[in-house]
């Protein structure tokens, strides 16, 4: 579990099942995904999610508002089921952080104070301790795009990839991806999120 100013991020419980299927049915929310999701997908992927979290020690955490104990979404980490090699590795092999949260919790830095967090836990020599996250979106997500830039994350259009579970042509297939390292200042000189 983390905890931020506003924000518990903890593991998920069976009464987030129906307002995670209400986010994920959202087509706003949905907007850079090839569709919305069934309750049925949604409840699958916090199974999933608890799979990956028994599994690998790390996952993509349920977003509790601290002020009224709501389900916002999820901010997190997760293995990447994505088969493609970027810059000369699977992506499989690397760790992504994610976010997805309900339309009224945009536009409120929800979504950059968790992430914030998450990432410190990453890179904390006494947390995960790990080298590198990635991130990656369809390359029209701006609004992903601006949180990757604001969390310090960097682009090099050489990773920029085709996702392959989309036909070509699509208008999702084009994706960007972004990296944090444990090691590499962020850009406003700031030293790396280490835990401190």
């Amino acid at each position: 579990m983390l905890t931020t100013d506003r924000l518990l991020l903890r593991r998920w419980r069976d009464a987030d099942r129906e307002p995670f299927a209400a986010l994920n049915a959202d087509p706003v929310v949905m907007e850079f995904f090839p569709s919305t999701r069934t309750r049925a997908e949604s409840d699958e992927m916090i199974d999933r999610v608890e799979r990956g979290f028994e599994a690998n020690g790390f996952g993509l955490w349920a977003v509790e508002r601290r002020a009224d104990g709501q389900l916002l979404g999820f901010v997190g980490l997760s293995r990447p089921a994505v088969d493609v090699v970027v810059g000369g590795r699977p992506l499989s092999e690397r760790v992504e952080i994610g976010w997805r949260l309900r339309r009224d919790a945009w536009g409120q830095g929800l979504a950059s104070e968790a992430a914030r967090e998450v990432l410190r836990d990453a890179f904390d020599p006494d947390g995960l301790a790990l080298p590198e996250v990635v991130s990656f979106t369809a390359a029209t997500n701006v609004r992903s795009r601006a949180l990757m830039e604001r969390l310090g994350l960097a682009r090099d259009p050489a990773d920029d990839f085709e996702h392959p579970a989309l036909p070509p042509g699509h208008r999702l297939r084009p994706h960007v991806l972004y990296r944090a390292s444990r090691d590499r200042p962020s850009p406003d000189g700031a030293p790396p999120a280490t835990g401190s």
